[in-house]
């Protein structure tokens, strides 16, 4: 279908665009920006009055649960979520059962969720056979099965000969490996940050050192390799100032942040509050003071909603024995734009969009997160003013489990287009739900 979104602010933070001005879309690709191409018949009209026209949200970490984990979440319902959220392209772990460690299971997740008509899939391949951490996977046979580099998601590589074998064989083809800084055990069996907190709650704690040692092991090897490598998620201030180090010694790194730990501290834990158990934990308010700035000078490459669903049993648990992970595909649009809220002014709409679209595309690189003409036309477009509340009935994924329940959130999604295709609707969705 040919599309004519009009009167929208479009905000292309990677062509510095922020203006008033009509997206004209043709055969998949953005056609025109402004005045519409020669002889282009419009198929359909959206009337983006006062709104906001961005790329679509590319999320560098969520779990789709498939294959193996479908109690906790489908493709289907995950997709679905992405859509409501405005994400169009999606990286997923390798964590799933089987894990993603042979090229036929790659190639059948990215048909299944190719099947869905919904985001575009980029899987990330197991770094060893079954993450047990001993023996490397067929790199190449799940490059060409379409992964975008290669994970460890939470497990960690106890044989340090086996990093660094696996290091150099990404380096010699190009390849990222993306890792989870992580000691395998320091903080082993910790469910908390490690502080005065976690001290009066009685809580196992996670400790700095087990990012900052990790961190240092893996600049050594990154030294001695010249491998390119993504760290996932990182957590401290301790360990954002030794990358900001490392990116001035110029070694290949790039970095991303949970949403949830842009805005929450171990405080938000409160009593005992399951839906704030994640990995890495919530860590102190200096942390967070330090992530904001170092997302607001380039330290930290893009913001993640670390997607991960998790059932309601595994939730209705004591705070240490409850499954770690949150839902957020749904809320990282509109916790980017409260960042932007909160800064008063210090972090610009578009700046904050930025961190959730072009930048995460760069350093996968994606030809997404732009509105150039001849771009890939996968859009959202929402109401950064409009004001939703984060309930579990409100909440499409199948994980409805957040430390944001009870929380009001701007920008509200009216419209994902993927691929030139409307994937999703407000109106369309409210009317199927009042049907």
């Amino acid at each position: 279908m040919n599309f004519h979104i009009k009167n929208g602010r479009v905000i292309d933070p990677q062509n510095g665009v922020d203006a008033v001005q009509d997206v004209f879309i043709s055969e998949g690709k953005i056609a025109a920006l402004g005045a519409a191409p020669a002889g282009l018949q419009v198929d359909q009209i959206i009337d983006a009055s006062g709104l906001i026209v961005a790329p679509g949200l590319v999320d560098l970490s969520a779990r789709l649960r498939e294959p193996g984990f479908e109690y906790k979440a489908t493709l289907e319902s995950e997709l679905q979520a992405a859509m409501r959220g405005g994400v169009t392209s999606l990286v997923c772990p390798p964590d799933t059962d089987p894990v993603l460690d042979e090229a036929g299971l790659v190639e059948m997740l990215k048909q299944r969720a190719k099947m869905q008509a919904k985001a575009h899939v980029y899987p990330l391949g197991a770094l060893t056979i079954g993450l047990r951490g001993e023996n490397l996977t067929e790199m190449a046979a799940l490059t060409e099965a379409g992964c975008v580099g290669f994970s460890q998601a939470e497990e960690a590589i106890v044989d340090t000969n086996v990093l660094q074998r696996a290091l150099s064989y990404a380096a010699t083809f190009g390849y990222t490996v993306w890792l989870r800084p992580q000691d395998a055990f320091i903080g082993k069996g910790g469910v908390a940050h490690s502080g005065p907190l976690a001290s009066r709650l009685g809580l196992s704690g996670v400790p700095v050192m087990a990012e900052t040692i990790a961190l240092h092991t893996l600049f050594e090897l990154m030294r001695a390799t010249g491998a390119k490598v993504h760290l996932c998620r990182v957590s401290s201030a301790a360990g954002l100032e030794l990358i900001r180090q490392a990116k001035r010694e110029g070694l290949p790194l790039t970095c991303d942040v949970g949403v949830h730990h842009v805005h929450m501290t171990d405080n938000d834990i409160g009593y005992f509050d399951s839906n704030a158990r994640l990995t890495p934990p919530l860590r102190s308010q200096r942390d967070r003071d330090a992530i904001w700035a170092a997302l607001a000078d380039g330290t930290i490459d893009a913001i993640c909603s670390d997607h991960t669903p998790v059932d309601d049993d595994e939730k209705a648990l004591p705070f240490a024995e409850a499954s770690p992970g949150a839902t957020g595909l749904e809320l990282l649009l509109s916790l980017a734009v409260k960042w932007s809220d909160d800064s008063r002014g210090a972090i610009s709409l578009s700046q904050a969009i930025r961190k959730i679209t072009s930048d995460p595309a760069h350093l996968v690189g994606l030809a997404a997160g732009h509105l150039a003409v001849g771009a890939n036309a996968d859009l959202c477009i929402f109401a950064a003013e409009g004001r939703w509340s984060v309930t579990r009935d409100a909440i499409v994924s199948q994980g409805k489990h957040t430390p944001f329940l009870g929380y009001e959130l701007p920008a509200v999604v009216h419209a994902t287009i993927v691929g030139g295709r409307l994937a999703y609707h407000a109106q369309a969705a409210n009317n199927t739900a009042n049907a």
